[in-house]
């Protein structure tokens, strides 16, 4: 497997709802979010070497190759591991930067799940997760791979099935830090919690939204075009948006005539991340 590159899908997420339950003691927020991953992601090209180097192409303006969570995630599995192995990653980003699709959280567990399979570190997936957590709350639901109801910060999981839906998600010409939502004194921060079935059976919202939406204008007006063609909200803190259309053909005619100052594209619900498939497809091959 050495020097050989394979090709690893690092897809989007969506949290179909958002609640915020209360802030802890550490600053960390309690949540319950319903995550669904979709069919459109970046692209992770691995080539393993023996150098014991991690490199990455190319460079993301604006970020250290240092301060990258694909380097970070290749170098905390080697220290995990004690690992000799180096990699070069090839990165094909389609997903934007500040946008609540999880595109950075994602690349992590990609790289963990890929290098874990391509070093044959023999990894678990919880340990993995363990890992991935250190790097960001959203890197364990993509390492776990299944549609699932994530609380605590983002790290404990009950896997359920909800509708694989059309979407389309566009992105207003701004990027939102996670802080910025998370920090502002008027964050709603005291939903209740309730159960699985409660959750999944009222209309999804999302906490984030209002805060952002007064924020950060082009969110606002991103909310308010969407919702004339179909129900629509923001996923994570922003800033996304998305709206559930039952067709492609639904979902693309509104595409075809969304506004300039919007960037978006149509996707699929999974309920299982491409990144299994991905990794049995490897593992059966060998």
């Amino acid at each position: 497997m050495m020097n050989d590159t394979t090709f690893w899908p690092a897809p989007a997420k969506l949290n179909l709802f958002l609640y915020i339950n209360g802030r802890r003691e550490d600053g960390y927020h309690e949540l319950q979010t319903l995550f669904q991953f979709l069919d459109v992601g970046d692209t992770l090209a691995i080539t393993p070497n023996q150098t014991g180097t991690i490199s990455l192409s190319p460079a993301m303006e604006g970020v250290k190759e240092d301060d990258n969570l694909i380097v970070k995630a290749a170098k905390a599995l080697q220290a995990h591991t004690g690992c000799p192995y180096g990699a070069h990653i090839d990165i094909d980003k389609r997903l934007p930067m500040g946008g609540g699709l999880g595109g950075g959280s994602s690349d992590a567990a990609t790289t963990l799940v890929a290098l874990n399979h391509l070093w044959q570190t023999q990894v678990s997936a919880d340990e993995l997760a363990a890992l991935g957590l250190r790097l960001g709350a959203d890197v364990p639901i993509f390492i776990h791979g299944q549609a699932a109801l994530a609380e605590g910060v983002g790290e404990k999981f009950t896997p359920v099935l909800p509708e694989e839906k059309v979407y389309l998600v566009v992105k207003p010409d701004v990027s939102i830090s996670t802080a910025a939502i998370f920090t502002h004194p008027q964050l709603q921060r005291n939903t209740p919690k309730r159960t699985v079935s409660e959750l999944m059976g009222q209309k999804y919202e999302n906490d984030c939204e209002k805060i952002a939406r007064k924020q950060f204008p082009e969110v606002d007006k991103a909310v308010s075009w969407l919702l004339e063609y179909a129900p629509s909200r923001m996923t994570g803190t922003g800033a996304c948006v998305f709206a559930e259309f039952d067709t492609a053909q639904d979902a693309q005619a509104t595409l075809d005539i969304m506004p300039n100052w919007l960037t978006g594209f149509v996707a699929r619900g999974l309920n299982r991340s491409p990144l299994l498939d991905a990794l049995q497809q490897q593992t059966v091959s060998q």
